[in-house]
């Protein structure tokens, strides 16, 4: 009696390509550069509806109701952006445990000639937005009541925001992850260039005030709001 055949199921070539890709450093680095861009538009696009503030409450009421005219793509886009934050999260962290176990033992002086501050606190800030994030959503998207009494479920924007963010702690918590993203921003959008090749020092530059000067609209757009409203410009 013969033995039985063995049938051997090969993967696609292309299939199995892409997975080597994942699970090296280069697309390790890939991935966070490409949920980075992702993630980095859509915190532009939600810091320019936010300025909406003040240009008064019909005006940020409208955006609000804009938003929710589609809900399939509204929650599509949700789902997406969590997707973006979980990849973002996963490539940095197997990065980073790569890195540690390269030197286990560490340097007994530390040198920090080519890297900045910003990147040097990257594992703290991320943390501090991912913290920041679930607590947003919390207060200002689901208006948990613990976090937000006085939240309207009727879409009336304006009044949530000032509501909400008229409680000086929260206001300045506000501002301080604003400050953390500046960080993680300015970081990540100069390390964006050198994982597509633009390190050379005739591109330098240009990366760097590039970073600088998103960084600086963003992080200044989100800061207005929560400090106009602790000043009482808005009310």
């Amino acid at each position: 009696m013969s033995a039985p055949s063995t049938v051997i199921v090969q993967s696609p070539p292309s299939a199995s390509r892409l997975t080597r890709l994942i699970q090296s450093s280069i697309g390790q680095k890939l991935v966070i550069a490409a949920t980075g861009v992702i993630l980095s538009l859509f915190v532009l696009w939600h810091m320019a509806g936010n300025l909406l503030a003040f240009q008064g409450s019909e005006a940020i009421r409208k955006y609000a109701l804009g938003l929710r005219m589609f809900p399939a793509l509204l929650w599509a886009v949700r789902l997406g952006l969590l997707a973006a934050v979980g990849l973002h999260i996963w490539a940095y962290w197997v990065l980073s445990w790569k890195s540690w176990g390269a030197r286990p033992a560490g340097y007994r002086v530390t040198a920090y000639e080519e890297s900045s501050w910003a990147s040097r606190t990257m594992r703290w800030t991320g943390p501090i937005l991912l913290a920041f994030v679930i607590y947003h959503i919390l207060h200002m998207t689901l208006g948990l009541k613990a976090l937000h009494p006085n939240f309207d479920h009727n879409y009336d924007v304006y009044h949530n925001l000032v509501t909400g963010l008229q409680v000086v702690w929260v206001g300045v918590f506000y501002i301080v992850a604003a400050l953390a993203l500046g960080f993680h921003l300015w970081h990540g959008v100069w390390s964006l260039f050198q994982t597509i090749g633009i390190s050379q020092p005739r591109y330098k530059s240009v990366a760097r005030r590039l970073a600088t000067i998103f960084t600086i609209v963003v992080v200044g757009g989100f800061i207005a709001v929560p400090l106009a409203i602790l000043t009482g410009f808005l009310r």
